[in-house]
């Protein structure tokens, strides 16, 4: 690998500019664009290309600066659909969540002096065997052991310039007129600030880390059968620090690859029931959502053995989201709503929820709730579940069903609403978290129904 300068150490100033000036471009066309489209007649207000060039190339000067403003560009992709103009978030969706990464030249004085007299006891690699926004990986081996761990080293400075990227990004997003300033965006800017730092205190994952892996050693009475199909990696405290997490290297598949696609019926089934279950211990039982629907987060680690499952291998909690009790009352009532199909209790959930408010008009609260019960039809009743989306055997078909697309559609009309509000981060995290596992189980292409998966973490959690 050739060495090269990093991109991290560029001057505040210089990356604060070069933000602006491709986020005044951006806001001026999106400007020309708004007036543009009163203009056209009828239903056709699809924005201009002039608009989509300039999102994408305000788009590529994040990821040409990389570090937390490619971070930030991918967290506002996710997360910024409710408040930012479409154009832009479909551009931000084009953000890479794989990056080069940097070399061991940039790399190893930063490693030295984080592990001290530990580095010695480590046979690091030079070359790094991933790279994201704000980390890259490499596999090392213990000296003494031979046993093969992978460290996760944050890049170095990020610490030092994470809070005045982030308030860089903002600024120019309100200085294009992008988004309106107000406490409802204010509070969710916070919100979002916090999520960030969280990604990069590692001490915090760390902690993460060794919970999930109780919970899923542990299991409980009613999913053990399902918890044994999961498995997060042993944690190395000797060569943790503030910025380097060290666990055991495990060897997996990713959901997109074609070894996966390749496998039974059965067995693909299997997986998809697995992520789901997980998803619902994280939310109902553990009160810990890891909330990072990355597909770079889970590997598969198939088992050939007769009786043997295959396993979810679990990576990365850098994203892990505590829910207060009274949230999580509240989205237990909304998937049962949804579930029984109750507008009633969903609309009141939601409300609960700060997704809509108690006055906001019926055109708002139908419309809204209506999208939540889009999102989730795979829950439903097996009676109740689209005909034309099940095999011969009555099962839902998760990547036939196109569920995300379809829904989509409806999501739109419900935030053009001017009743709409801003919902809560746990609320859209949550809903990211969901979608990704949607996404998940459709990219298995996984058929199976999932109503009394569902309905019997409802009715434990409703007991307890």
């Amino acid at each position: 690998m050739t060495d090269k300068p990093s991109a991290l150490k560029r001057g505040g100033l210089a990356r604060s500019l070069s933000v602006s000036l491709a986020g005044a471009r951006a806001g001026g066309a999106f400007a020309i664009d708004g007036l543009l489209q009163k203009l056209k007649p009828g239903e056709d207000k699809t924005p201009s290309t002039f608009a989509r060039r300039e999102a994408r190339h305000f788009v590529a000067e994040l990821g040409r600066l990389k570090g937390t403003y490619v971070k930030i560009g991918q967290m506002l992709a996710l997360l910024g659909e409710h408040f930012l103009p479409p154009v832009l978030t479909e551009a931000l969706h084009e953000l890479e969540s794989q990056t080069e990464p940097l070399p061991w030249s940039t790399m190893k004085p930063a490693v030295m002096k984080s592990l001290g007299d530990r580095f010695g006891e480590l046979r690091i690699e030079k070359r790094a065997i991933a790279a994201a926004s704000l980390a890259q990986v490499h596999r090392a081996t213990i000296i003494s052991t031979g046993e093969v761990i992978c460290l996760k080293i944050q890049y170095p400075g990020l610490a030092e310039v994470i809070d005045t990227d982030f308030d860089t990004v903002i600024r120019m997003l309100l200085l294009a007129r992008w988004i309106k300033a107000g406490r409802e965006l204010d509070e969710w800017l916070e919100a979002m600030r916090v999520q960030l730092h969280y990604e990069i205190d590692y001490l915090r994952e760390a902690e993460m880390t060794d919970r999930m892996a109780a919970h899923v050693s542990q299991g409980s009475s009613s999913t053990s059968e399902h918890l044994s199909a999961f498995y997060v990696p042993r944690r190395y405290s000797r060569y943790c620090t503030d910025n380097i997490l060290a666990l055991e290297y495990i060897e997996g598949h990713l959901v997109t690859q074609a070894e996966i696609a390749r496998l039974s019926q059965e067995r693909r089934n299997a997986l998809g029931v697995n992520m789901l279950e997980l998803f619902f211990c994280e939310l109902y039982q553990w009160g810990l959502l890891q909330t990072d629907p990355n597909f770079g987060n889970y590997l598969i680690r198939l088992h050939e053995g007769a009786g043997e499952n295959d396993e979810l291998v679990l990576l990365d909690f850098g994203s892990v989201l505590e829910c207060e009790p009274q949230f999580l009352a509240h989205l237990g009532n909304t998937i049962l709503a949804g579930q029984e199909g109750d507008r009633a209790l969903l609309i009141e959930s939601l409300i609960g929820l700060g997704c809509l408010h108690d006055n906001s008009a019926d055109e708002a609260k139908n419309s809204f709730s209506q999208f939540c019960e889009h999102l989730l039809e795979p829950l439903r009743p097996p009676n109740e579940l689209p005909g034309e989306f099940l095999n011969e055997k009555g099962e839902y078909c998760w990547g036939k069903s196109r569920l995300l697309r379809r829904v989509g559609k409806n999501a739109a009309k419900s935030a053009a609403s001017l009743q709409f509000t801003i919902p809560s981060r746990d609320f859209a995290m949550i809903a990211r978290k969901l979608t990704g596992v949607f996404t998940f189980i459709a990219v298995l292409n996984a058929e199976f129904n999932a109503h009394d998966l569902v309905h019997r973490h409802i009715a434990q959690w409703l007991e307890e």
